[in-house]
């Protein structure tokens, strides 16, 4: 029987040179790649580990740290009931990393929404634009230094066109006809 412990021997075995390090927590396997070999360490996971189920793929900003910005790889087998995640650290001076919709289809809307969040771009993505934020959206909402309040732009002001279906609910924690003091804020920002 395959175990998870089994499968990052066998990607240490290989890829020696590329796992920079692995850690278990949980009983979960995670493994730190290097950038460069990810389209062979995910390939080699899918079609000689069986890991036939991307379930998903996600991004994580260090703001502070060099590499900021983190891929994260959620790997799954059907025949053997291993998961396994995978990273990868992005440089902030080049945010560009290789597209996986060609192992696994479902790649695509992952990307697109770490491209659309973060402005992480993906190299040889079939159809790379932004899923969840308008395309003239200038900036990326789940970065870190993206404020809590939001940044000014010239976007029409379509959200507040009619009363939110919740308003002066439980979650409402100020005027909600104003959009400065009706979000939430973080502790000490005004």
């Amino acid at each position: 029987m395959t175990t998870a412990i089994d499968t990052v021997a066998a990607l240490k075995d290989k890829f020696a040179a590329e796992v920079l390090s692995e850690n278990e927590f949980r009983d979960e396997q995670t493994i730190l790649i290097a950038l460069s070999a990810l389209p062979a360490i995910l390939a080699y996971c899918k079609n000689e580990l069986a890991f036939d189920y991307l379930v998903d793929i996600s991004s994580v900003d260090n703001m502070g740290e060099e590499p900021r910005f983190e891929m994260v790889y959620e790997l799954y087998s059907l025949q053997t009931h291993v998961h396994l995640r995978i990273k990868a650290r992005v440089s902030e001076d080049n945010l560009e990393v290789p597209s996986v919709v060609s192992l696994w289809p479902t790649a695509d809307w992952h990307e697109r929404e770490v491209y659309d969040m973060m402005g992480i771009r993906f190299k040889n993505h079939p159809d790379l634009r932004r899923i969840l934020i308008c395309d003239f959206f200038p900036y990326f909402a789940l970065r870190k230094d993206f404020p809590l309040a939001g940044k000014p732009s010239d976007m029409p002001e379509v959200a507040f066109t009619k009363p939110a279906p919740l308003a002066g609910g439980p979650f409402v924690s100020g005027d909600p006809k104003d959009r400065v003091t009706g979000e939430p804020r973080a502790r000490g920002e005004s």
